[in-house]
């Protein structure tokens, strides 16, 4: 107690104070939030280094934050022991790695946004940090379509920068600020859920919750994204599930758990059994065909380190090998494995990928057992947060690093906060 007080006091007395303030924490927590969603857009502007420094800055603050709220704020348990194996590991794999500056800056980039999420998660409720994405989010998506509204109504040229195509005039598909239709659309779905949420705790005004869902519903369409459009429809039929439980009576929950739980299994395995018609009705050939040649690709050099894998580096370095000898089959260089469970187990192998898969579903058991049970409506944003972050993972490897990788780390320990077996050893 005596350190925590001798690193509080080195700082002035008045500064100490507002760094130690809710009103920091919450200006700071949004600044994080959109550093990350906007990384994209911050990125194309001002390059790596610029938003390195970005990052270098919001870390030296959540650090002072943290050490200034360290009397008020639970340490016990804050931690999932899921999230420390995942992220050990892939600070391991910098033993065996070939390419291990790139694993080195990969692992300190993985631990940034870690440590980030965690700040945010120790400073602000549940409540708070949905509202701090949905300030992010109506920001984001705003400035998004006022662009796409530029660059494919006003002027008709693409703005090749910001990776956007100009296609509004088309119907779409629009990029926005994300780099791609199907980051785009991901985003939607975070948008629609934390609008969702908001509206149902009544922490914004009625009306504007309303819009903003209206607006993240109009972004997600004109996305054309398959992939968006599929997780968002899953998300809707989870989410009316996860309504029906809460009203459901304590003694009667089990069993609705049970039956929502064989729904879900029925469901995926219907899907799979009519995966060819699915995928001719939403018309989505061309972009599974680019995924199955790439996945395939893959499994050719997964033999060579099937249990380490190659060495983690987040976001693929297209110029190092194993990387390297990997196209599409349209010949683009591909940025990831074009699924977030393929991408652990090709970087950090079949333990890897064990250990992400046991830190997502972990983190999303907690989440749901959590929304079902506690009256707090703001428990289901990180139950639906997580369905989609995973259905996502299917198809794209975002959960793996930045705004998606923040949400599985903040999630993750607000449903180990409510339900941890380490709770119990409190005393």
């Amino acid at each position: 107690m005596g350190l925590m007080r001798e690193s509080r006091f080195r700082l002035p007395a008045p500064a100490a104070d507002l760094a130690g303030s809710s009103h920091f924490a919450a200006t700071l927590s949004t600044a994080t939030i959109g550093a990350l969603v906007f990384t994209h857009a911050i990125r194309a502007t001002i390059g790596w280094p610029g938003y390195n420094a970005i990052l270098a800055g919001l870390v030296v603050l959540a650090g002072i934050a943290l050490a200034a709220r360290s009397k008020d704020l639970e340490w016990h348990g804050v931690l999932p022991i899921s999230l420390l194996l995942f992220l050990g590991w892939c600070a391991l794999s910098l033993l065996w790695s070939e390419y291990q500056w790139a694993t080195l800056s990969g692992i300190a980039y993985q631990l940034t946004v870690a440590f980030l999420a965690v700040f945010v998660a120790l400073a602000r409720d549940l409540i708070q940090i949905v509202r701090a994405f949905g300030d992010v989010l109506r920001v984001f998506l705003v400035l998004s379509l006022a662009l796409e509204v530029l660059s494919g109504l006003l002027l008709d040229l693409p703005i090749r920068f910001l990776g956007m195509q100009g296609n509004l005039a088309a119907g779409g598909p629009i990029q926005g600020l994300a780099g791609s239709r199907n980051m785009m659309g991901l985003l939607a779905v975070i948008a629609l859920i934390t609008f969702a949420v908001e509206l149902a705790t009544r922490s914004v005004r009625r009306s504007a919750a309303q819009a903003s869902i209206l607006l993240a519903a109009i972004a997600l369409l004109l996305t054309n994204s398959p992939v968006a459009l599929g997780v968002a429809a899953m998300v809707g039929l989870l989410a009316l599930a996860l309504h029906g439980i809460r009203r459901t009576a304590a003694e009667r929950r089990p069993v609705v758990q049970a039956v929502t739980l064989g729904s879900a299994f029925v469901a995926v395995l219907v899907a799979y059994v009519f995966r060819t018609r699915l995928v001719d009705l939403v018309g989505a050939n061309e972009e599974l065909g680019v995924r199955f040649a790439l996945w395939r690709s893959i499994s050719f050099l997964m033999p060579v380190n099937p249990l380490e894998g190659f060495g983690w580096v987040g976001s693929w370095r297209p110029e190092l090998l194993p990387f390297a000898a990997l196209r599409t089959i349209n010949d683009r260089v591909p940025t990831s494995a074009l699924n977030a469970f393929v991408d652990t187990w090709f970087q950090a192998g079949l333990v890897g990928a064990a250990l992400f898969a046991v830190l997502l579903g972990l983190a999303l058991v907690r989440a749901w057992l959590v929304a079902g049970t506690r009256r707090n409506v703001a428990h289901v944003w990180s139950a639906l947060i997580l369905v989609a972050l995973g259905l996502t993972g299917a198809a794209e490897s975002a959960i793996l690093v930045e705004y998606s990788w923040m949400l599985l780390v903040i999630c993750s320990v607000k449903a180990a906060q409510e339900l941890s077996w380490r709770r119990g050893l409190r005393d």
